[in-house]
Order: structure tokens, then C-alpha cells, then sequence
């Protein structure tokens, strides 16, 4: 049997925080759906993220909900046990397994689901369900919500309202606890020492694909079970695409590779990124501007505690940024006219970070009551100022294009101030060099 890689009594923390929030809802969350690849074959599967942070369940075909203070108040519908599908398609828990291992008070059927839910939800006035997120299970959703209906009868109740769901799973998943932490510190620390792999064995000739493979090597190695999204191997030009996932190119002599690529470990996810040279050494030009953008993310990052603001961050960073498009002729005006109008995206066109955890962009809001949401402990997310200068741009000058940097690290927010949580992959200039050449 396996054995589920969760702290249930974290989940149990978890479930008694949100009973607080939720008196007469209920809470409902699907598994997300098993997709297809081509034609029979499915993409590998991983469990939805909010799914997972309420129960520890991965299994597809199932459904969780939540009814605070109710008897039973934890239900899950799943696949039952079955022979001859677990042969081909691996273990299942079941029906009598998942109670005890999850922490569940009544185990049904998934096929039960549309019978047994409106019985459930029938005594909740309103629902916390993501309508639009799981075109598979919705349908299932609004008939056990027409069957409720159907259940009061001419009582006046009509059916029960329904609530998104993310917005209140994301301000619970903002704040890590200590467990939480300690699983996002191991991936931070996975992907760290990946990225110092491939640092040491990058060299001109090599492809992309290469890098990538020993990536997914080195993280798999270690206890990852997974990639946190797909990784950017980009050589050259290739760096000035933001989201580039082709990693099919040749390393070129000259060329400045960037990597942003993160190990998912027990579903939390490192996020990192690393500009370097394909042969060892930073040009004079290159060695310039890389210098400028990593002096910027050290400003940003020391500036990190508790009661800053991301708008605050990303001011930082556009200011900086202007001023060194300024020093190499990319722009031509005045800095408050470049941000005003906002013309500083032509070669920095994202924000300087995201919050991270189960999902690699995470769930939490940034504007509370219409201000910027301040920093509290506990919080991780990441500071990835860039700037990217496409080959084709014939305005730039002729010796930066071609040329994407990007610097990312992940911090976490403590009760003084921060801790850099991917300081273990060299950055500076020198060590870089250092290691490449070691």
C-alpha cells in the first residue's frame, strides 16, 4: 500500500483555521481532471493545488467537502478499489482506506456524487465552489446544485448561493506555517543545487535540451518529484523571450544563457533564475549590464521585511531599471515621462516578483480594500528584476542585442526582515566565473 507524503495533522490545522472562516458555507473542490497528451496517452498527472492543500488526496475522479460544525463535516467521493484497473492504472486508496489515512469522517463512491452531495449541501445556506476551473466536474456541480433545489421544495430557500472558492484558499495558503516552510526551503534547496549543475556543465555546442535534461536529473535525484512549471533553457536571443520552453537550440560562443527553471518538492516549488556565460566568461559589455541588474535585486531584496509592499518593490525596480535603459541610449526622455507613459516595458515588460508556494504564481491577493497588501512573516515570493534586448531591435546599440538578464531569488518574509532562500547558487560575477571554470 502506498503510504500518503503528507502531515495530516497539518491538514488538520488547516481545515480548523478555514472552520472559522466558513460557518454556514460548505467548501467543495474537485481533483483536477486527467488530460489527454495525443490521442491515448495522458499527461502525467498531478493533483489540483487547492485539493491537495485541504486533504493531501491525489488521486483524479474524486471530490472533497467541507461542512464546518456538521455531522459528517469531512466527505470525499473517490474511486472505489478495483483489480483490474489498478493493474493498469495503479493504487487506489478506496473507500476504506481514505477515512483513516486522510482524516475523513464519510467515504463515498465518485459515482455516488450527484446522489449523495445535495443531501449534504442542502443544509449549507451558501457554497465555496471555482465554477469554469474543472470542465469535467462542473457539470456534476450545477446538477447537484438543481437537485438541492429540488430538495426544498416550495420552502422558499431556493438553491444554495455559490462563492469562489480561490480568492479564500489563497489567503489561508499566503501565510506558510513552519511545515510549510520547511518543504519550501527543501525545494529552494533542490533547485539551487540543480542550477549549480548545470552552471558547471555548461559549455558552447551543447544544447539547450541538454541542460534541461540534467535538470530534471539532478532535481529527480534529489527527491523531487517534478518539474514547479516548465523550464526556460535560453541561449542568446532566446533570452529575450519571457516564457521561451522550446530548449532546442545550440550553445553559442558568446552567448549568455539564462535559466529559470524550480524543483517541486512534496507540491511546493523553488523558482529560480540565473544569467551566465556559455564559456565561463562575461564579456566587457555583458559584465556591465548584468552587474547594473544584480546590484538592483541586491537593493530590492535588503529592502524585504515586514510592511513593505510589492508596489513599493516594483517601483524599485522600474526606477533602476529606467536609469540603467538610460545609461546605454535605449530610451530618450525624461525618467517620469519614460514611467509615466510606460515605455520602460519595451525591455522590462513583467513585475519584479509573485508570491510562490504550491502553485509556482501562487494564490493570495496583492491589493487589500483597494491598497497594496503590506509584507507579514511567513509570506515567500520571488524578486526577479530583468531587462531584455531583442537581436531584431535596430534602435538598441549594436553590442546589446541579443542580450536577456534576468535575476530571480525566493524570500521569505521573517519577523525583522528576510531570508533569501536560494542564496546557494552563486550570482556574482567573480564566483560565477569561478565555478564555470573550477
Amino acid at each position: 500500500m502506498r503510504t500518503p507524503n503528507i502531515d495530516i495533522e497539518e491538514i488538520k490545522r488547516r481545515r480548523e483555521k478555514l472552520a472559522k472562516h466558513i460557518a454556514v458555507y460548505a467548501l467543495v473542490l474537485a481533483a483536477a481532471p486527467v488530460e489527454v497528451r495525443n490521442n491515448d496517452v495522458h499527461h502525467p498527472y498531478r493533483a489540483d493545488s487547492n485539493m491537495f492543500y485541504m486533504t493531501g488526496f491525489e488521486e483524479p475522479d474524486s471530490c472533497f467537502i467541507f461542512r464546518p460544525g456538521q455531522t459528517p463535516e469531512t466527505v470525499m467521493f473517490v474511486r472505489p478499489k478495483d483489480e483490474l484497473r489498478e493493474t493498469w492504472e495503479g493504487f487506489r486508496y478506496g473507500i476504506e482506506q481514505t477515512p483513516k489515512l486522510f482524516s475523513i469522517d464519510a467515504v463515498y463512491d465518485i459515482a455516488e456524487f450527484e446522489a449523495k452531495a445535495p443531501e449534504l449541501l442542502n443544509s449549507c445556506e451558501n457554497i465555496y465552489y471555482s465554477l469554469n476551473k474543472n470542465h469535467q466536474f462542473d457539470p456534476k456541480m450545477m446538477q447537484a446544485l438543481e437537485k438541492t433545489r429540488a430538495l426544498r421544495g416550495r420552502t422558499g430557500r431556493g438553491m444554495p448561493g455559490v462563492a469562489d472558492s480561490y480568492p479564500l484558499l489563497g489567503e489561508l495558503r499566503l501565510i506558510k506555517s513552519e511545515y510549510e516552510i520547511e518543504q519550501q526551503t527543501k525545494a529552494c534547496k533542490i533547485s539551487a543545487e540543480a542550477h549549480v549543475a548545470m552552471m558547471k556543465a555548461a559549455r558552447p555546442g551543447m544544447n539547450e535540451r541538454e541542460l534541461h535534461g540534467l535538470f530534471i536529473y539532478e532535481i529527480m535525484k534529489q527527491g523531487a518529484a517534478r518539474e514547479g512549471y516548465g523550464s526556460i533553457m535560453a541561449t542568446g536571443d532566446n533570452a529575450t523571450t519571457l516564457h521561451y520552453t522550446f530548449n532546442d537550440c545550440e550553445i553559442k560562443d558568446g552567448d549568455l544563457i539564462l535559466i529559470d527553471a524550480g524543483a517541486e518538492y512534496n507540491f511546493y516549488t523553488g523558482d529560480i533564475t540565473r544569467t551566465f556565460p556559455a564559456n565561463g566568461k562575461f564579456s566587457d559589455v555583458q559584465k556591465d549590464l548584468y552587474e547594473r541588474v544584480l546590484k538592483l535585486q541586491n537593493q530590492i531584496i535588503e529592502s524585504v521585511k515586514p510592511g513593505v509592499t510589492f508596489k513599493q518593490l516594483n517601483d524599485m525596480a522600474i526606477e533602476g531599471l529606467v536609469d540603467i535603459m538610460l545609461h546605454y541610449g535605449l530610451l530618450k526622455a525624461p525618467p517620469q515621462e519614460i514611467i509615466k507613459e510606460g515605455h520602460y516595458k519595451k525591455y522590462y515588460p513583467h513585475g519584479i516578483g509573485h508570491w510562490l508556494g504550491i502553485d509556482v504564481h501562487d494564490a493570495g491577493k496583492t491589493i487589500v480594500q483597494g491598497l497594496p497588501r503590506a509584507f507579514e512573516p511567513g509570506m515567500i515570493f520571488t524578486i526577479e528584476p530583468g531587462i531584455y534586448i531583442p537581436e531584431k531591435d535596430e534602435s538598441a546599440p549594436a553590442a546589446l542585442r541579443g542580450i536577456g538578464i534576468r535575476i530571480e531569488d525566493n524570500i521569505l518574509v521573517t519577523e525583522n526582515g528576510h531570508k533569501n532562500l536560494t542564496e546557494g547558487v552563486p550570482k556574482e560575477v567573480a564566483e560565477i566565473e569561478e565555478l564555470m571554470n573550477s
